[in-house]
């Protein structure tokens, strides 16, 4: 079955579909992300617990959405540590995301992720701010590496093991119990970190603790990689299944 796998011919839409799809999934997750913030922040002004579960529930329901929604296009990786290990693990068997497409997929997620932090303002009339929330201490960034890792095991492990189907649903009740079990709020996204230093709100970072996060994420990729083999040493061979399944070619 293997060797069936290995060799089905799958198709990839069109790049400028694909960057599009990942300019406009990882606008709307941050979107998603600020704009919950924001609301949370205002309907619970007193009370930070209930602004982190309704901050969390939102995401995690909308990155779920936007993975089903946006996934066959694109493989929905809205993230630039899943398409940079997408990119690696795919070299040997060129299975993964194509060197070509790598660099226009980072800058779509890098200027999509903006993008919504801009929406999310201009939807709760909140001006474009650089954030005060300093966040970079040591345990911040631990739980950094453990978010990123902990979901990079996880989007690879079930393209591996053919369950791609639930991706959207792990991915997003991973995602919002990261952000309870870490103490970083689990953002475990480069495009997402650096998008939300542009608001002084409830989501926001302080771009002070912006470098110190992306090499937290950036070591939590590769941690969550080399698990990933440790686990599963043949995972090369589906990392055209990351995030979503790309669709089999019509014969």
């Amino acid at each position: 079955m293997k060797t069936s796998q290995t060799h089905t011919p799958h198709f990839r839409p069109h790049l400028a579909r694909r960057v599009a799809a990942e300019f406009v999934g990882t606008a709307l997750l941050v979107t998603v992300v600020v704009g919950s913030g924001i609301a949370a922040q205002q309907l619970s002004p007193r009370d930070v617990g209930l602004q982190l579960l309704e901050n969390s529930i939102a995401t995690a329901l909308g990155l779920a959405v936007l993975i089903l929604m946006l996934g066959p296009a694109s493989g929905a990786h809205f993230n630039p540590v899943v398409s940079l290990v997408d990119w690696l693990i795919g070299r040997r068997t060129k299975t993964g995301l194509p060197t070509r497409d790598l660099a226009p997929y980072l800058l779509a997620q890098i200027g999509g992720s903006i993008t919504g932090t801009l929406l999310a303002g201009i939807m709760f009339d909140t001006a474009p701010a650089f954030s005060t929330t300093v966040r970079a201490s040591g345990g911040h960034l631990v739980g950094e590496v453990v978010a990123t890792a902990g979901l990079v095991l996880l989007i690879f492990a079930l393209a591996h093991t053919g369950k791609g189907h639930v991706t959207a649903a792990a991915v997003g009740v991973y995602i919002g119990a990261a952000y309870w079990f870490t103490s970083s709020t689990s953002f475990a996204n480069p495009a997402v970190t650096i998008a939300r230093m542009f608001t002084d709100t409830f989501a926001g970072i302080a771009p002070a603790s912006v470098a110190p996060f992306i090499l937290a994420q950036l070591l939590g990729g590769a941690l969550g990689l080399g698990l990933l083999f440790v686990f599963y040493p043949a995972a090369t061979h589906t990392a055209r299944d990351v995030v979503v399944t790309h669709p089999v070619k019509a014969h």
